[in-house]
């Protein structure tokens, strides 16, 4: 299996050799979605360190549960989902205040998910379905290099993104088969923050 995966990855680099210098003028033309958050907007399921200065007995290491809340030590089922490192700090510091003097709290995101608005979901006929998270110029090749391809079964040219534009949802073909197959750069595209990237099986 690592095999396949490495023989893969030796495929797409040569895909981005093959096109050239291939500009992102090339590739196909589909509507931007909504912009990515400047600041990283915190999600279920990420993990997050919060250390209360002088006090390691109040700092710890919490999950975002499901319902988008942490509890730490005296304080319990904060909502941080939708909001920013620092300003979680700024609430904890607001509930510590009943039991310390001028609390010093620093929140790190250690591990990372981020709100649905701002993932990547993968469904269907690739090697690793699944939820990434969006980062800055993402492409359609990021993407497939992060899943690990398509199965044996996919029918990559019949894949499609389904994209939030304005106030509908709209889906977009995409040819896979001839990016990470063939070579061709020129089906490469820009992803947005919050697309769904759905790959079908062949019919036969």
């Amino acid at each position: 299996m690592m095999k396949n995966f490495f023989g893969f990855v030796g495929l797409l680099i040569a895909a981005i050799l093959i096109g050239g210098c291939g500009s992102t003028a090339n590739r196909e033309a589909i509507p931007p979605g909504p912009p990515a958050s400047a600041d990283y907007i915190i999600g279920p399921g990420d993990n997050l360190q919060v250390f209360v200065w002088r006090n390691p007995d109040l700092s710890s290491s919490v999950p975002v549960r499901p319902d988008g809340k942490i509890s730490t030590p005296l304080v319990e089922d904060l909502v941080v989902t939708g909001k920013t490192p620092n300003q979680v700090a700024r609430e904890v510091e607001k509930r510590l205040a009943s039991f310390l003097k001028d609390p010093l709290v620093t929140v790190i995101v250690t591990g990372f998910q981020g709100p649905f608005n701002q993932q990547i979901r993968i469904v269907g006929a690739a090697t690793r379905p699944q939820t990434i998270r969006y980062f800055s110029n993402m492409t359609l090749l990021d993407v497939m290099i992060a899943v690990g391809g398509l199965t044996d079964l996919a029918s990559g040219n019949r894949a499609t993104i389904v994209r939030q534009i304005g106030s509908e949802q709209k889906q977009f073909p995409v040819r896979l088969n001839d990016l990470i197959r063939d070579g061709d750069i020129s089906a490469n595209v820009n992803m947005s923050p919050g697309d769904i990237l759905i790959i079908p099986e062949s019919w036969f």
